[in-house]
């Protein structure tokens, strides 16, 4: 395995309530220097809740995404607040965002988007055994539920509206997590 590079210099060259840009100066193995630029995590990462009801159906919101100027269906998800593990965050955007609780909540995969890039990382977790609890969150609006049958995920994955890679790879993890058991 390569050794990394060393960081010659970090200087954070934007910074807003939710993220931070930095510069990094590195040095390389072979004495070659570049800099570059990321996104830097400046929180505690973050949860996805592929929540999945008694009758097989997967737990989707309808959100609206400001990247993109629309709304779009995705899986609940949210910051991990402090004190909370991925667990208890998993529960509490599940409340706040879809309405239930989940009396079996199974961590699948701590996943990264872009990491050349951001240093960002989110938690998907599966939820089971759901119950009805609704908890305020910071949302500017109620999101709509839609529950979507998980032997139809092929449809669901074919929607213009479905496109978070994120989301779409949690329910890959999740439907072959559920077909082993």
């Amino acid at each position: 395995m390569p050794k990394k590079p060393d960081i010659l210099k970090v200087t954070a060259t934007a910074r807003s309530r939710l993220f931070q840009v930095e510069e990094i100066e590195l040095r390389f193995s072979n004495g070659a220097e570049r800099t570059y630029e990321r996104l830097a995590n400046r929180g505690r990462g973050a949860v996805m809740i592929a929540a999945i009801d008694a009758d097989e159906n997967v737990l989707l919101i309808k959100e609206y995404a400001v990247g993109l100027e629309d709304y779009l269906l995705t899986l609940p998800k949210g910051l991990i607040d402090p004190g909370e593990d991925a667990l208890q965050a998993a529960n509490r955007e599940l409340k706040e965002e879809a309405g239930f609780g989940a009396n079996q909540l199974q961590t699948i995969k701590e996943m990264t988007s872009a990491p050349n890039y951001m240093g960002h990382k989110i938690t998907t977790v599966l939820a089971q055994d759901l119950f009805p609890c609704r908890l305020e969150g910071d949302e500017p609006e109620e999101m709509e539920v839609v529950r979507w049958p998980l032997s139809q995920l092929n449809e669901l994955f074919a929607r213009e509206d479905f496109s978070e890679a994120r989301a779409i790879a949690a329910l890959y993890m999740v439907r072959d997590q559920l077909n082993k058991t």
